[in-house]
């Protein structure tokens, strides 16, 4: 067998975790990677419950699945963002407490904080999810934006994410960002700006994904060359870029599945990423960790596209050669 296939569960997190595990053991994958919400892996009891965690590995088991992350997208998100009324439909209610921004934001961060000794617990070693960024807003620069406005909120995110990143190290656990529009780093320039400023420590690299990457024009295969020992594990999705010259890249404020977007996803193989080549640059950097599809597509049938990806991902997945193919004709002197 290749890489482990799984499947993120944050776009299932309406089905109990019993039922999820076991359609997805039929769709054929051989592993989830957990989100934090739902019931699916919740943070607050993995720490208050010593029997949690061996009670979720029990019921993956059962179906002969296997968890190498769990995934705080929603918390993270929280962590550096500029806090208002949409966070409250994706935070817990005792992170979202009385709204205050500020108190929002120091929640979400010892929350996240408690999601890598959670980890620890379950015996993962890599939890994926999003940073959130105070810059996002700024992305165009009119009213002319000073660079020190910028440089303030890379600043922010390593004031906000190093105490996070002690307790990452202290439990022997990795945070691997989510690279994506709205968090401080989205495309080559930014991740290697926020890898510098958290200079460069071990626990802080990337969950690849190359849908958030394709639609921005931004060369999927170019970030792995670019981050080979930060890849900490990796997301398949696709995305399709529709631009008919009525609206641009942006998606004019219309919302996924809208057919006038400008982009939008589409489950894997259906879209516009070179996922042969992603393959290839993987095996390049010995990645070996799992290829968990996050299965995103409003026009298709969840469940159809959870089985077509399963076995798209399987398909497509090989191992690097050990030899040069014409070595045969190597002799020695």
């Amino acid at each position: 067998m290749g890489r482990p296939v799984t499947l993120f569960t944050g776009q299932w997190a309406d089905m109990p975790l019993e039922n999820l595990a076991r359609k997805a053991r039929e769709f054929g994958y051989h592993g989830l990677e957990l989100a934090c919400w739902g019931d699916h892996f919740e943070v607050d009891k993995a720490i208050s419950d010593d029997s949690y965690c061996a009670t979720k590995r029990d019921l993956l088991e059962q179906h002969d699945l296997m968890v190498h992350a769990i995934s705080c997208h929603l918390v993270g998100q929280a962590v550096c963002d500029r806090v208002d009324e949409r966070h409250k439909a994706i935070l817990p209610a005792y992170i979202w407490g009385d709204g205050d921004p500020e108190g929002v934001r120091q929640r979400a961060a010892e929350e996240v904080k408690q999601t890598a000794r959670a980890a620890k617990k379950l015996g993962v070693s890599v939890v994926n999810g999003f940073t959130g960024s105070s810059i996002w807003h700024l992305l165009y620069s009119f009213p002319p934006v000073p660079e020190s406005m910028i440089e303030a909120g890379f600043q922010d995110f390593a004031d906000r994410w190093n105490p996070i990143l002690d307790v990452f190290a202290e439990s022997g656990v990795r945070f691997a960002l989510e690279v994506h529009p709205t968090e401080i780093a989205f495309d080559i320039i930014t991740a290697e700006r926020a890898l510098e400023a958290v200079d460069h420590r071990e626990e802080f690299g990337f969950n690849f994904d190359p849908s958030h990457l394709h639609w921005q024009g931004v060369d999927p295969v170019e970030f792995i060359r670019t981050f080979p020992d930060r890849i900490y594990h990796v997301h398949i999705k696709d995305a399709v870029v529709l631009l008919n010259g009525k609206g641009g890249i942006l998606a004019s404020h219309l919302n996924f599945g809208d057919p006038r977007r400008g982009w939008d996803f589409r489950s894997p193989g259906r879209g516009g990423v070179d996922f042969e080549e992603i393959i290839r640059a993987l095996n390049e950097i010995g990645y070996s960790g799992p290829l968990s599809v996050e299965w995103e597509d409003c026009g298709m049938d969840r469940e159809h596209g959870a089985t077509e990806a399963c076995e798209f991902v399987q398909n497509i997945d090989f191992a690097p050669s050990n030899v040069q193919f014409d070595s045969a004709f190597d002799k020695e002197e």
